[in-house]
């Protein structure tokens, strides 16, 4: 079901391991530039540069159980993928392992929060970094198109739902998030009531201990990673997405990182995103000590 491929620092079997990282190289509903596809194996490449020590965490990755299951063999439909990813993710969340989940675009995400959500005992929330909401009902003819995750989420899983970095959207998904009280916050608002007071009103507002955490890179200003599928102006800055990630890993229950199209910069994308992942690793894993 996986080729296998491996992350720097993920030395652990799958028998002993706590986090289970897998890459799912598809964009096949990719609507402005695709090459999400590379993505994976990117980000492996990508973790050659880092050092195993976190001094912020006072964590060397050596020392965690992380194994890396490789990439996931997928269809060239998406709706046959999904259903791949969906068996493929179900054992890993059963044997009470943590799945990290390297896009590829964001339509994958869904099958790894039900999956999530089956094996949680309570109601889990969703928390996703994205510029943009992703509430269509379908896009270009397609139901399950990468433009459309979040309404499946709230449609499917839970209603428990926050969005942080959004700036994008027709009139159309903007007036129903309004309409139906959907939590959203734009980078202006991060700036202007900044991070933490924002991450206290999530805390509140979801009233759950579990959460799924989606980070779609181009939740981030493109200054910062411009190799993306659906770049746009004006995002989040890297550490404001890393405090983010930082306080909101100890309550996750699973992880993934989407929308990176390495092919349109000169690594700079597949390195934040690297990044970001081994601190919400570190993040986790320090709750946990």
């Amino acid at each position: 079901m996986f080729h296998k491929a491996e992350m720097m620092d993920a030395l652990a079997d799958y028998e002993s391991a706590r986090y289970v990282i897998f890459g799912v190289p598809f964009d096949g509903t990719s609507s402005y530039r695709s090459g999400s596809r590379w993505a994976p194996d990117a980000m492996r490449k990508a973790s050659e540069n880092f050092e195993t020590y976190n001094a912020y965490f006072d964590i060397d990755y050596e020392d965690l159980l992380i194994h890396d299951a490789g990439n996931l063999e997928h269809y060239v439909n998406v709706d046959e993928t999904l259903e791949e990813l969906s068996f493929a993710v179900e054992p890993i969340v059963a044997d009470g392992k943590l799945p990290i989940m390297l896009g590829g675009e964001h339509s994958l995400t869904l099958p790894c929060v039900k999956a999530c959500a089956r094996h949680a005992d309570e109601d889990i929330g969703f928390v996703v970094l994205d510029a943009h909401f992703d509430l269509r009902e379908e896009y270009c003819g397609v139901k399950y198109n990468h433009a459309c995750v979040s309404r499946h989420v709230l449609n499917e899983v839970t209603d428990k739902y926050v969005t942080i970095g959004v700036r994008s959207g027709p009139r159309e998904e903007w007036a129903f998030a309004k309409e139906n009280g959907i939590k959203y916050y734009t980078p202006d608002d991060v700036r202007e009531t900044g991070t933490k007071e924002i991450l206290s009103e999530i805390s509140d507002y979801l009233g759950c201990s579990k959460i799924y955490l989606s980070l779609d890179m181009d939740a981030l200003d493109p200054a910062y990673a411009p190799g993306l599928g659906t770049p746009e102006p004006f995002g989040l800055s890297d550490i404001e997405v890393r405090d983010i990630i930082h306080a909101l890993a100890p309550r996750s229950v699973g992880f993934d990182i989407v929308e990176i199209s390495p092919e349109y910069d000169n690594g700079q994308s597949a390195l934040l995103g690297t990044k970001l992942l081994r601190e919400f690793i570190a993040a986790h894993a320090a709750s946990e000590r």
